[in-house]
């Protein structure tokens, strides 16, 4: 239905449109190698890889292909990661559809789009010298372990969802409790919501 929601509001502001879409990651990459295209709406939250190892993968099957991450997940808790990683833009799935239409025309002319609060919060950052939150220092991935460790996944069912072994998934929980000074599930919990790190 979101998928449908999202080619409508389009198709009937961008009329010659041709649109591709994809259910998972896999099917993402797929239709991305099977023609040229000129922007991608990418959601982080899919089945299979997430949207921030799509988005790693990008750069090789479409160099120059501009992704605008769509999603559910707050600003501050993906968006800088995603414009590190080569996306030209971050919306939350809560915005107006007049924001969406905003955000492809402002790509599809060669900027980046960023919500006025984040541009600020960017701004901020840049003029404000800050000590980083630990979080900040983990890699994408552990960043991803780290919260879905927080929701009360088991390594076993984080592994099944990222397509990973147990074995991997707790060499990179290893780490990021190493980085964060973190002893146990419960002190990731902790971490976790007082962080505000998921929703």
């Amino acid at each position: 239905m979101v998928r449908d929601g999202l080619r409508q509001i389009l198709a009937a502001r961008f009329p010659r449109a041709v649109f591709g879409e994809a259910r998972d990651a896999r099917e993402a990459l797929e239709v991305l190698a099977s023609q040229a295209w000129d922007v991608m709406l990418l959601d982080i939250s899919m089945p299979g890889q997430s949207g921030v190892d799509v988005l790693k993968q990008i750069e090789n099957l479409a160099p120059g292909l501009k992704v605008l991450v769509l999603s559910m997940h707050p600003e501050d808790q993906y968006a800088v990661r995603v414009l590190k990683a080569g996306a030209v833009g971050y919306i939350t799935k809560d915005k107006a559809s007049a924001v969406l239409v905003e955000a492809v025309n402002t790509v599809l002319a060669g900027g980046r789009y960023v919500s006025p609060a984040l541009a600020q919060d960017l701004a901020s950052r840049l003029s404000v010298p800050r000590d980083r939150a630990p979080h900040e220092l983990l890699s994408d991935r552990e960043y991803q372990i780290l919260r879905m460790l927080g929701a009360g996944k088991s390594v076993k069912e984080i592994g099944h969802d990222l397509s990973l072994s147990i074995k991997t998934i707790s060499t990179y929980r290893t780490r990021m409790m190493a980085k964060l000074n973190l002893k146990s599930n419960a002190d990731v919990i902790r971490y976790v919501l007082t962080e505000k790190l998921i929703d």
